[in-house]
């Protein structure tokens, strides 16, 4: 991604160079077309004879008095030009050492990028489903996932899931996995290999690959869980999982030479329904049927994670999300607010210091559809009941909520692309999969 910004900048100023040269070349014709103005080559009216005295004569008109003053006018352009490409070159170049960037998903981006990322953030929106490109499914779905680069889509339907392709916002069946016994509640794409991950109510992880025909198949089976598989998170280096089950606990999965269990944790008192890991990758919130959320940081001595704080909650919920570092955000059981936590500078210790408006419209809960942040586009992503709520954090911090989309039950599952550009919903009442895309208003 750096390089690819390197290469825009690049673009930029040579366009600039080839704008100075345009200038310059049109400032010579013109001082070329005022030289030739002066040639009273061709005449169709008598011409006053002070003019004609006044004008070069025919005879002292030659090749070399026009190539004396071409060289004239390439003598003066020359040094321009060399001026104008070592400037925008030098600017260049002085970019580069100055910049300071900020990591956006382990991309890097100049001040003024992010000015105007912040700016293009800053503007309202809407998600508008695409009209005839739905796909109907009875069957229950309750994961959905999508690769980097929106070209496939998994869907669960019951045990099974679903690989679809996705090309030209359109769906389209490519291969049914039926690996599972009961039903797939999560699945998740990883980023830097092809390879997707699936938790489901037959206790097991199952880890997929591309085979060298290009069909998924089954690489590997985690089994150490007692219950259902609720929700599974990677790591930005995906050397690491980190699943919740309904046994009350949390699995850390470390890939050595395969995938081991490294570490159990049993903090929780009931079923673990949400996870999510800070920026730095070395702290990890979760919630669940419990009055608390869980902080828990990996140690750099022996990379174990300990629990450093509990946080007391006066309702529990399902979904919770790292907007960075120092920010997260965590949804109590429809209630028609989302609590916002920070970090203190001085204890390092999170508590509640924002509550957010956000529509629920349902006295029914359903866990299934993970809080999920877009940092590239400042969103995050809230099913509460009935509701997808799309929440925009502006440049203060502030969260304010841009749409709610409304989907008539409260059985709704879905997921948002990694770049913002499209969401994937199933509802019980549409018994649909909708894409809705993202459009700046």
């Amino acid at each position: 991604m750096k390089n690819q910004q390197i290469v825009v900048k690049c673009k930029n100023k040579v366009e600039e160079c080839i704008l100075g040269v345009q200038q310059e070349m049109e400032l010579s014709f013109s001082r070329i077309d005022a030289f030739l103005d002066q040639l009273p080559l061709v005449s169709y009216q008598p011409v006053p004879h002070k003019s004609v005295n006044d004008a070069p004569k025919l005879t002292q008109i030659s090749f070399s008095l026009i190539q004396n003053y071409t060289n004239q006018l390439n003598q003066q352009v020359e040094p321009i030009l060399k001026s104008i490409i070592h400037q925008q070159f030098q600017n260049l170049a002085q970019v580069q050492q100055s910049d300071k960037y900020t990591k956006d998903n382990n991309q890097q981006l100049h001040p003024i990028q992010q000015h105007n990322q912040h700016q293009s953030n800053s503007n309202p929106f809407t998600y508008n489903l695409i009209q005839n490109h739905s796909i109907k499914q009875e069957e229950d779905c309750r994961a959905i996932a999508i690769n980097n680069d929106n070209s496939i889509v998994l869907v669960t339907c019951k045990n099974e899931i679903k690989v679809l392709e996705f090309k030209q916002e359109q769906l389209k069946l490519i291969q049914l996995l039926s690996e599972h016994k009961y039903q797939v509640y999560t699945l998740n794409f990883m980023k830097k290999s092809t390879q997707f991950i699936s938790g489901s109510g037959d206790k097991q992880i199952i880890i997929w690959c591309m085979d060298q025909h290009n069909q998924w198949i089954c690489q590997y089976k985690l089994n150490q869980h007692q219950d259902i598989i609720n929700c599974l998170i990677l790591n930005n280096n995906e050397d690491l999982i980190i699943s919740g089950s309904n046994d009350k606990t949390i699995k850390f999965w470390k890939k050595q030479n395969q995938w081991i269990c490294s570490q159990t944790n049993t903090d929780q008192t009931n079923y673990v329904t949400g996870l999510s890991l800070n920026e730095k990758q070395d702290k990890l919130i979760s919630c669940g049927y419990n009055m608390f959320i869980l902080i828990i940081e990996e140690s750099q001595q022996d990379q174990k994670w300990n629990v450093i704080q509990k946080i007391t909650v006066e309702q529990y919920g399902f979904r919770l999300s790292f907007i960075n570092d120092n920010v997260f955000t965590f949804q109590p059981i429809l209630k028609e607010y989302m609590h916002v936590y920070e970090i203190n500078s001085t204890n390092k210790q999170y508590s509640k210091t924002n509550q957010i408006d956000v529509k629920s419209d349902s006295n029914g809960c359903d866990y299934f559809f993970p809080q999920q942040y877009i940092k590239s586009k400042c969103l995050l992503v809230n099913k509460n009941g009935k509701n997808v709520n799309l929440i925009r954090k502006n440049q203060n911090g502030h969260f304010i909520t841009q749409q709610s989309l409304q989907f008539g039950h409260n059985q709704l599952y879905g997921s948002m692309s990694e770049n913002g550009q499209y969401l994937m919903t199933w509802d019980q009442n549409s018994k649909e999969i909708q894409i809705r895309k993202y459009q700046q208003l």
